[in-house]
């Protein structure tokens, strides 16, 4: 009872954080593989995209409510990032990841650097792209995004994040509640694979999605209250410890 306590607090808090800016695996995936030290690692990956695909799942509705969503950029994003998703899962299985375990810290730096040095870098919506450009520039951002979640993973939705404010001029809330609809694209093409092979633990996913919507919910509240300043803060703090995750991995190998 306590493992399965541990754990529900840290789909809670996965799912608030996740619900912002992304990166709630930092906070979910380590405790999983904590309180599971034997189980299979792809069991607790599917596990951990089962409950996430929910999380995210509500707070792109809760964002729906809230914000008004630019689907003429997230639709076609999350078109190209669920084919492209099954693409990089596929090249992982025959090209090995350490090149870009080796690099992603310091593409990392360079997102942060910007970042902090562009102090309203997010801070005004003033869209950049129309028409087909639009969905051009939509369709390539997710198939990037889609084949690198697919082949490694790692900060997804914090780099969709980014990748919304630098290339269409959306503030940080309005690129928030984008990339919620391109990450369920891509929790959901990771998750077709893991539930076919029989890589999900379903009871232990189902109270942690139930978590996760909890905690989502209260996150993106949070985000719509105090706005694009609350979330370039808290992006910058979880860009931060993913540097430091991904730097300590790199090394590792």
């Amino acid at each position: 009872m306590i493992d399965f306590a541990l754990l529900g607090c840290a789909a809670f808090l996965a799912g608030l954080v996740d619900a912002v800016v992304g990166g709630g695996g930092l906070i979910q995936v380590p405790v999983l593989f904590s309180v599971f030290s034997r189980e299979i690692p792809a069991t607790l990956l599917g596990t951990s995209k089962f409950a996430g695909i929910f999380g995210t799942g509500a707070a792109a509705v809760n964002y729906a409510r809230k914000v008004r969503v630019a689907w003429s950029a997230a639709a076609p994003a999350a078109v190209s990032a669920l084919l492209l998703s099954f693409a990089g899962a596929y090249t992982v299985t025959r090209v090995p990841a350490d090149f870009v375990r080796t690099l992603l810290p310091f593409v990392l730096v360079a997102v942060a650097v910007y970042t902090f040095r562009k102090k309203d870098f997010g801070s005004v919506h003033a869209p950049v792209h129309s028409g087909a450009t639009e969905r051009w520039v939509a369709l390539g951002i997710g198939a990037a995004i889609g084949f690198y979640d697919g082949f490694f993973g790692p900060g997804t939705g914090s780099f969709l994040l980014f990748l919304y404010v630098r290339f269409f001029g959306f503030d940080f809330l309005s690129a928030s509640a984008a990339a919620k609809v391109v990450n369920v694209a891509c929790n959901l093409s990771a998750l077709m694979w893991f539930g076919y092979s029989g890589h999900i633990l379903w009871q232990l996913g189902l109270m942690m999605a139930l978590c996760q919507v909890a905690g989502s919910l209260v996150g993106t509240r949070l985000a719509i209250k105090h706005g694009s300043a609350f979330v370039r803060k808290l992006f910058l703090v979880v860009v931060s410890l993913l540097i430091v995750k991904t730097s300590y991995d790199a090394m590792k190998w």
